[in-house]
């Protein structure tokens, strides 16, 4: 006959009676996960799962080289169950890593709990691994931490949503070491570089207006017949001629210079070089064709860039560029005579971009930095809020753009 054992109650067992070894918990643990690994045809899922409560209750209280021993016996699993993957997860990095770096079963709930749960170092390791979903990398770029978005942006594998893109780009006002991954990422869209562009160092800037700096022919050619039908309604449909502005060929205001005391913007340029006042600022940028605010924000920009798109766009010569520089009062020359290292950088960008392509972007900026900036849109960069989803993707730019100086 075999002999049976009956297990102790827990109440009657000694306090003092500690076991020299493990061994019974080992073997257990052992079984256990020999159980949760065993193919469907072998164990049903109902039984898995049992098992694999059974087999957590036992982690719960086990030394860490058990638990790691279980951690990397499960990790090729195809299948785990739930609360066994998520205790692992949640535990110290170097349990958790074989699954993070080697497990297919995870999906997007599991990393998603280990987001939520776990550490800063665990939310890299998600970072980098291969095919993170666009679910899973707005969670990690929501957190804000730099680590973890350097490691998500570096990794070509990862999916980011749109609004990832939107607080990364957010995010690189603080930290400029971010804007070279962000720039290399295939999800960034026009709408963010040229927000981006504002606080970006010289030579981002140039790439984003090599890359993001496109033409408007094919939006010419495919909407021509729509501006003489705007025209005999009278521009009353105010979405339709804000759109035809966006995309029509002419960039100066004629109506402007006709009522301008300088007649055309080249002698309001002229003019500027002898020192740029604010209001002659604004009939620059009236006779331009966009807003004053617009127009400030780009003669007050520190960098330059901006007033090279802006003479580009509108047609004026290198000359002007010179003038507009001189009018603010900036350096044209280097003590040794040479022009200064920053008139140059602008000139070059001057000569770099298309007539038609710098004024895709200049509309853009005036699109988004002036037209879009509503009341609620106002209200919500002083209340500090993260842009909602019922603001527009240019509403979104602007609160991006604007809100430190409507924060003051």
């Amino acid at each position: 006959m075999s002999e049976t054992f009956q297990i102790p109650a827990e109440e009657a067992a000694p306090a003092a009676v500690e076991p020299r070894t493990h061994r019974a918990r080992l073997a257990l643990l052992k079984r256990l996960a020999d159980v949760v690994s065993l193919p469907s045809s072998r164990v049903n899922t109902f039984e898995r799962a049992v098992t694999a409560d059974l087999l957590v209750e036992i982690l719960r209280d086990a030394d860490f080289e058990e638990r790691a021993r279980v951690a990397r016996r499960v990790a090729s699993l195809v299948e785990i169950p739930n609360s066994l993957v998520r205790l692992l997860l949640r535990d110290e990095l170097d349990i958790a890593a074989p699954l993070l770096n080697e497990s297919t079963a995870l999906n997007d709930a599991d990393l998603l709990d280990c987001i939520r749960n776990a550490t800063g170092a665990h939310r890299r390791m998600i970072a980098l691994r291969r095919g993170v979903s666009e679910l899973v990398s707005e969670a990690l770029v929501d957190l804000g931490e730099t680590l973890v978005v350097e490691a998500l942006l570096r990794n070509d594998q990862a999916r980011l949503s749109h609004a990832a893109v939107e607080m990364v780009v957010a995010m690189t006002r603080h930290q400029s070491q971010l804007v070279p991954m962000l720039l290399r990422r295939p999800e960034l869209r026009p709408s963010h570089a040229y927000v981006l562009f504002w606080w970006a160092e010289a030579d981002a800037r140039r790439m984003i207006l090599q890359r993001f700096a496109v033409s408007r022919e094919v939006l010419q050619e495919t909407a021509g017949d729509v501006f003489p039908m705007a025209a005999e309604e009278g521009w009353h449909d105010a979405l339709v001629r804000k759109a035809l502005q966006f995309i029509e060929r002419r960039q100066r205001n004629r109506s402007a210079a006709d009522k301008s005391p300088y007649g055309s913007l080249d002698e309001a340029v002229k003019a500027a070089g002898d020192g740029l006042t604010r209001e002659l600022a604004e009939e620059i940028a009236y006779l331009s064709g966009i807003k004053p605010m617009t127009g400030a924000k780009i003669l007050t920009d520190l960098g330059g860039e901006p007033l090279a798109v802006l003479c580009k766009a509108t047609g004026l010569p290198r000359g002007a560029l010179r003038l507009l520089w001189r009018g603010m009062r900036r350096p044209e020359t280097t003590e040794a005579g040479e022009i200064a290292p920053a008139l140059a950088r602008v000139i070059a960008i001057y000569d770099m971009v298309a007539v038609d392509r710098a004024q895709t972007v200049l509309r853009y900026w005036n699109w988004t930095l002036s037209s879009a900036m509503t009341p609620a849109l106002i209200q919500a960069i002083r209340d500090d809020e993260a842009p909602p989803d019922e603001f527009s993707t240019p509403q979104r730019a602007a609160m991006l753009a604007f809100g430190d100086e409507l924060r003051r």
